[in-house]
């Protein structure tokens, strides 16, 4: 039956409905009370964690690698990319993300699902058109030059608390996020993996 602006759900149905959901959520109740669910997120969290392990030169977990890239070649969308939900719409830097983690994993570049993620990938615009965080990675492999990545001096974190901006006065998120990218940004480390070079 489908619900719409002109149909309404007798109050049995919704009842059954709420009496068949709560059944189905208690009956995965552990003994103690908790309940465990796998914990998903978009392609971005395990490609980053794919390259934040290559980035830091520490041995391959091959086994593990194998998962991840079985994980985002399952959840490639059928625009040729990687959405930031189930089913959703191309997500640039996203795709960005995953392919290039997929490329550090191994696969190969002349492989079906390469192709098409490349193609897609360049068709909107290439990697120049991704967001500030997956430029800023980029360009900690050497793939593209630090100026291609918006630039915050790091001497903002030392700006008075009357200025007009000061970290006190965005959010805690913000923070987390800004202070270590200004540091990156400062720095400008390269990734320590041998394979990109």
């Amino acid at each position: 039956m489908s619900v719409g602006p002109k149909s309404v759900m007798p109050a049995s149905a919704v009842d059954r409905s709420i009496e068949a959901a709560t059944s189905a959520l208690l009956a995965l109740q552990r003994p103690d009370g908790h309940w465990v669910f796998e914990l998903e997120a978009d392609a971005t969290i395990p490609a980053e964690y794919v390259l934040l392990r290559h980035y830091l030169a520490e041995p391959v977990d091959a086994a593990l690698e194998a998962k991840i890239a079985a994980y985002l070649r399952r959840v490639q969308g059928d625009h040729g990319g990687w959405p930031l939900f189930h089913d959703g719409a191309f997500d640039l830097s996203a795709s960005v993300k995953a392919y290039f983690a997929l490329k550090m994993i191994g696969d190969a570049v002349d492989a079906p699902h390469m192709i098409r993620a490349r193609e897609a990938i360049r068709s909107r615009g290439g990697a120049s058109r991704a967001n500030v965080f997956t430029r800023l990675m980029l360009a900690l492999y050497g793939f593209i030059p630090w100026r291609a990545v918006p630039v915050m001096p790091v001497e903002i974190m030392l700006l008075p608390t009357w200025f007009p901006f000061h970290l006190d006065k965005i959010s805690y998120w913000s923070r987390t996020v800004i202070v270590p990218l200004l540091v990156l940004q400062a720095l400008k480390p390269k990734a320590r993996n041998p394979k990109v070079r």
